[in-house]
């Protein structure tokens, strides 16, 4: 037997105590530990975004997901992408990166690669923007606002993007929040195409006229340098910009004739307060919801950043109107947690037995 073992066994009382100072030590140490001690094993994405409306998901693939995919193709450290286009009209591109790539350097890499593409995409693509956001490819949590039914899915899609997407973006460790179920409040035209045809028009002409008239636009100032004689008064001149109901859109005008006849969009079209986009329906035990996607940023810690956003919806929740109401049925986090705890039941059953080893050890050295 060597001189340690001997040195130990000898001294029961100063093994023991130095076993119990080792063990506290390391209990201080675990909870101390910075997040970036621990490996990164998931490898860091980046999403790129687009919106067509009305184009299918062949249309999409082939005038705006082909000329991305040929820019964004050969970035640097990237590993492979995937392209996924929806009935919606909506594109969404993930592109993965070796692990140990700056997400930072990764997003701006591949924003550089997509303004190079811009001037190859439909121009409604590019009016409504093409966004580039590093984040998970999964979702973090699912927050699903109900209603015992005096609200409707539009109502509670435009009252969570108003009064609740917002306040959980803020979240440290949120990569980025999308919403589901209902659409945006939108002014909807049903054209007629027999009353358009009668007319001698067309659906672009119609859609032009709305552009020409439902602008915001500057009236100018009454007084403003230069005048002549001069002015003590300077006043700002405000127009009506923007249409806001559907009886205001009713009155565009279409077409004149040369009697003075008038053609407006409400004698060639039904109009209507709608939702922006009637493609996805949330549902949660049979009621129609609105669904809010939080997304984990890169390098976050997913069980810090979805408490936090639990926290901020029971805040929100006092607020909420009568009858509306959230849960969280989809958590991703929940593996997670079980995963620790059955890391933390194995490390006691590590101690249990190291202990008993020891125990039996000494016994049968006193023996």
């Amino acid at each position: 037997m060597d001189f340690f073992s001997r040195f130990f066994i000898n001294r029961p009382i100063f093994a023991a105590v130095l076993s119990i100072v080792i063990f506290v030590a390391g209990a201080i140490a675990i909870p101390l530990l910075p997040i970036s001690e621990y490996p990164d094993v998931v490898p860091p994405t980046v999403v790129v975004q687009a919106t067509y409306p009305g184009a299918n998901p062949k249309v999409i693939a082939e005038t705006v997901s082909s000329p991305l995919e040929e820019q964004i193709n050969g970035v640097e450290n990237m590993m492979y992408m995937k392209s996924v286009a929806g009935s919606d009209g909506v594109l969404q591109m993930t592109i993965t990166f070796a692990p140990g790539t700056d997400p930072n350097k990764a997003q701006v890499d591949v924003q550089n690669r997509v303004s190079q593409a811009l001037s190859r995409l439909p121009s409604e693509v590019v009016s409504l923007g093409v966004t580039t956001q590093k984040q998970s490819p999964a979702f973090l949590t699912l927050i699903t606002l109900i209603s015992d039914g005096k609200y409707d899915p539009l109502y509670l899609r435009n009252y969570a993007n108003i009064r609740v997407k917002d306040q959980l973006a803020r979240i440290p460790g949120v990569g980025q929040i999308r919403m589901f179920g209902g659409g945006d409040y939108a002014m909807r035209v049903w054209l007629g195409p027999d009353k358009i045809a009668s007319r001698g028009m067309t659906a672009g002409d119609v859609v032009r006229a709305i552009q020409e008239q439902n602008i915001q636009v500057s009236a100018g100032q009454l007084g403003a340098e230069p005048i002549k004689g001069g002015n003590d008064f300077l006043i700002a001149i405000n127009a009506q910009g923007r249409l806001r109901t559907a009886e205001e859109f009713g009155d565009i005008v279409l077409k004149t004739g040369s009697n003075g006849e008038v053609v407006r969009l409400s004698d060639v079209a039904r109009i209507e307060l709608g939702a922006s986009d009637y493609t996805l329906r949330g549902q949660l035990d049979h009621y129609n919801t609105s669904i809010i996607g939080v997304f984990q940023a890169p390098g976050a810690n997913a069980l810090v950043t979805r408490d936090a956003v639990i926290a901020k919806m029971d805040e929100l929740a006092s607020q909420f109107p009568p009858g509306v109401s959230y849960r969280s049925d989809y958590d991703a986090t929940i593996f997670v947690r079980e995963s620790i705890a059955a890391v933390i039941h194995t490390l006691f059953e590590a101690i249990a037995l190291v202990v008993l080893v020891v125990i039996l050890f000494r016994w049968s050295c006193w023996w």
